[in-house]
């Protein structure tokens, strides 16, 4: 089979054969048709993650055939017992095992379930790791209600568009933020009520001025520009963190969110359960993710260099058979 490989840290993948992994017992092969990408991807490549060991085959993401049988792969590996969090031996697919990233793929066979009916190959492959996270930190741990007011931070990323479509789906009204008013514009085409850029003078006041206040806000940067968050917060919201792409969180003040009874909310990936609810979820409302571009596998870099601009639209995609 073809493959792409992470040979070394801070070098193009290669591209190259290799041989069809043998499953292990408990472990089923899965022949790939399609995987998609992930920003994990990318700071692996460049040594920004924990545990890196090379060489592997990257991606987490993936859809394909077993034994005749359309599936879907939950990149979530070893969660355990804990329904609160993962346990110690927590493991996501594609490091520092192999990964999607290639023809076959050999995972626990707990881990596939089957493919919703009314997805393509490159939509289902486009759902696991984003969904799975985007349906944790909603409904696990935001418990999002219908009828709520919820802030959608950073929106363009697959993580970020597919809570804004769950959030839709169950009744809540979505708003959202980005530093691009072209996707600020798409989002609002997918249903949600307003926007704000994040890169304009005053926006938060702007933003609370037009909303009201919001009962769940979803956050996946952090940084300088999460202090402005608890001021646009109902009294008894609840803030869920996903991600730190922007770094440590800095000017917080402890008054507002005491005084407001705001709850922070960590949250990371999910269990096997929680990602088979979500594919029922996704199938009972026939949700399809946005995707932004289809590349073949053996564009791998391309893809990768893409995903790193920041100017996608929903996942990036990887064709593979």
């Amino acid at each position: 089979m073809k493959a792409l490989h992470l040979l070394e840290i801070n070098q193009p993948l290669s591209y190259e054969s290799n041989l069809i992994p043998i499953p292990k017992p408990g472990e089923a092969l899965v022949a790939l048709h399609a995987a998609a990408l992930n920003h994990r991807d990318v700071y692996i490549t460049k040594g920004q993650y924990a545990g890196i060991k090379t060489p592997v085959i990257l991606g987490s993401d993936g859809a394909g055939d077993h034994r005749g049988q359309a599936v879907v792969i939950c990149p979530s590996l070893n969660w355990g017992k804990h329904g609160l969090h993962q346990g110690d031996d927590f493991q996501i697919v594609g490091m520092p095992g192999n990964g999607t990233f290639a023809g076959f793929v050999a995972v626990p066979k707990a881990n596939l379930h089957p493919k919703p009916e009314h997805l393509r190959w490159e939509e289902a492959a486009a759902l696991p790791l984003a969904g799975l996270t985007a349906w944790r930190v909603l409904f696990s741990r935001c418990q999002l209600k219908r009828g709520e007011k919820v802030l959608i931070t950073g929106i363009g990323g697959g993580v970020a568009l597919l809570a804004m479509q769950f959030a839709l789906a169950v009744g809540a009204e979505v708003w959202v933020t980005s530093g691009t008013d072209e996707k600020l514009d798409q989002a609002r085409a997918l249903g949600a009520s307003g926007s704000a850029n994040y890169r304009t003078e005053g926006w938060d006041k702007s933003l609370k001025q037009s909303a009201g206040g919001f009962n769940v806000i979803i956050d996946s940067a952090g940084g300088d520009g999460f202090s402005a968050l608890p001021g646009l917060c109902l009294p008894g919201a609840r803030i869920g963190i996903y991600g730190g792409s922007a770094g440590k969180i800095t000017h917080l003040s402890p008054q507002i969110l005491f005084w407001k009874q705001i709850s922070l909310l960590g949250s990371t990936m999910g269990s096997n359960a929680e990602f088979r609810k979500m594919l029922q979820f996704v199938a009972q409302h026939q949700i399809h993710p946005v995707i932004d571009r289809v590349f073949p596998l053996e564009q791998g870099n391309e893809a990768l260099a893409h995903l790193e601009r920041g100017d996608q639209f929903g996942k990036v995609v990887l064709k593979i058979q």
